[in-house]
């Protein structure tokens, strides 16, 4: 049975899946779709812009997505306990693993932008990789809730 603090967790953590599955679907498929339309000093400026921008919200949107997402994980500690014991726990832990993992990503992009390491290329791959883990994480928050073996 949920807390009276789980609806509030939730929509924190939808407020901020939303949030950050948007920064990334449109830095992936907007952004990069737009690169061959605009001249590169141009293109160099708006992602300049946008990281400046970016590095002053995200930070914040994380807090929120993974503190809630906390809060939420604690509440099912006893599925996460036994992960192989159902669907549901299975599930969860996968898609735990999996923000986990966006995490790491983060933290290795802040890391390379500090060192001066972060060349295009190297980003680009980054940002495809946390595209793809975050469509796993999506596609595994609904099959929690839908899929029982």
């Amino acid at each position: 049975m949920p807390t009276i603090a789980y609806p509030y967790l939730l929509l924190l953590h939808l407020s901020g899946a939303i949030a950050f599955g948007g920064t990334v679907f449109f830095e992936v498929l907007i952004l990069e779709g737009v690169r061959r339309r605009v001249p590169a000093r141009v293109m160099t400026l708006v992602e300049g812009g946008i990281g400046v921008r970016a590095r002053q919200v995200i930070p914040w949107v994380l807090l929120v997505l993974y503190g809630s997402g906390a809060g939420l994980a604690w509440h099912h500690r006893a599925a996460l306990a036994h992960p192989l014991q159902g669907s549901f726990g299975l599930l969860l832990t996968l898609k735990i693993t999996l923000a986990l993992s966006v995490f790491g990503h983060f933290l290795l992009a802040m890391a390379l932008r500090r060192r001066g390491r972060l060349v295009s290329n190297v980003f680009r791959n980054i940002h495809l990789s946390v595209f793809a883990h975050v469509v796993g994480i999506v596609l595994l928050a609904k099959a929690m809730f839908y899929l029982q073996w």
